[in-house]
């Protein structure tokens, strides 16, 4: 699964090298409480990435699904020990296995699932 991978690469010390896994033309847009953050290359999402703060993060996935080329991922994004929020994210995979679209939604305030 791509999108496992991409959060994984995302979570670790060289968040870069989820740019990997993007196809040149990669769109997304990633909702937060803060707003949104769209783009329409890998370029933007580069971007993006540089101008995140380095924090001790990671996304605990406990639902994942595929239906032919969509990845869903359900989680909770945990930051130095604490549960900070909730994520749905989904990606469309390219047929050379590359990530070409991405959509996130953050919120700290409702639990779709309840973390185990």
């Amino acid at each position: 699964m791509v999108l496992r991978e991409y959060m994984a690469r995302m979570d670790g010390q060289d968040p870069d090298k989820a740019l990997e896994l993007l196809e040149p033309g990669f769109r997304f847009l990633i909702a937060l409480p803060t707003g949104e953050r769209t783009g329409e290359s890998k370029a933007d999402f580069a971007a993006y990435i540089a101008g995140r703060n380095a924090v001790d993060r990671v996304h605990e996935i406990v639902r994942a699904s595929v239906d032919g080329d969509l990845e869903t991922v359900y989680g909770f994004v945990v930051d130095g020990g604490t549960t900070t929020g909730a994520f749905l994210s989904a990606a469309v995979i390219s047929p050379s296995g590359l990530m070409a679209r991405y959509q996130s939604f953050f919120t700290p305030a409702f639990h779709l699932v309840d973390r185990p």
